[in-house]
């Protein structure tokens, strides 16, 4: 059998020679067996380099950095809770704070989205619903703080203060003329006070009219916006002009007697839309002149 043998023929393509090659039965079996030791070989030393055992140093390495980042993750779970209970007590300051500002509805989504205690602990750590809860809470802080500003303009803007330090003579409503002695429907109030003493906004406004106005002589108009106007009649001077903002309690005028009058005093009106009021709801310091 050693000295059987094979023939290997080569046949090209092109126009070349056949090449023929004889080959033993043992030189077969040589090949083979070559072969099979350099594959036997070569799973060996794959098998013993995945095999072997850790580096100890790279163990211990590697452990003590999965027990910082365990440390970490833990510091950021605690983290997250405090900041989740702050953002709960704030939810609920700020609804206080929506009560007070007269805001009943915040929109659909908002309300429910403010309060109601403590998630579970399968969203507690819920990073994107805090943010979203967070976000939802300064859009809601937004529309408390304009109410609020938009309440402390109205406050400021209401007349709240007499406008001199005075006495009351003459109320509201039907009286007797004093310069006609008959009965009328006096549309204001009149303060006796001293020649010269002065008069003050009794809230903040702008100036509409700073001029002599038929039997209120001297007078002064302000507007204090949401319909509400104040009148100050029978004044010696005038310190304001048309178009000026004033604030409550600024000067605007002095005490006279100047129009249809007996003696001087001031004679104040305030009026919602067009129509006169009593004053006296709208003097809240006891007439003792600005707050």
């Amino acid at each position: 059998m050693a000295g059987q043998h094979n023939t290997i023929i080569f046949v090209p393509h092109a126009h070349a020679k056949l090449r023929k090659w004889r080959v033993t039965n043992l030189q077969i079996g040589l090949l083979v067996g070559v072969a099979l030791v350099v594959t036997f070989t070569s799973l060996f030393f794959i098998w013993s380099h995945f095999s072997k055992p850790a580096n100890p140093v790279e163990v211990t390495r590697l452990q003590k950095e999965i027990d910082e980042l365990r440390e970490v993750n833990r510091s950021f779970e605690t983290s997250i809770q405090k900041l989740q209970e702050q953002l709960s007590g704030t939810e609920d300051r700020t609804r206080e704070l929506a009560i007070v500002a007269g805001v009943e509805s915040l929109g659909d989504g908002v309300e429910a989205g403010i309060g109601g205690g403590t998630p579970d602990d399968g969203t507690a750590l819920d990073l994107p619903r805090i943010q979203a809860r967070a976000a939802l809470l300064d859009n809601v802080l937004d529309t408390v703080e304009q109410r609020l500003e938009q309440r402390l303009r109205w406050i400021s803007s209401t007349p709240a203060i007499s406008p001199v330090r005075g006495i009351l003579t003459s109320g509201f409503g039907h009286r007797a003329d004093p310069m006609t002695h008959g009965r009328g429907n006096h549309q204001g109030v009149d303060f006796a006070a001293a020649y010269g003493a002065p008069v003050y906004a009794s809230g903040d406004g702008l100036v509409l009219q700073a001029e002599v106005h038929g039997g209120l002589g001297r007078a002064v108009f302000l507007a204090h916006g949401y319909g509400l106007t104040t009148r100050y009649g029978h004044l010696s001077a005038i310190t304001v002009r048309p178009g000026q903002r004033v604030k409550r309690g600024d000067l605007i005028g002095r005490v006279g007697s100047t129009g249809r009058s007996t003696g001087p005093h001031l004679h104040y009106e305030v009026r919602l839309d067009g129509e006169p009021l009593n004053p006296i709801g709208y003097i809240l310091d006891n007439g003792s002149g600005p707050l």
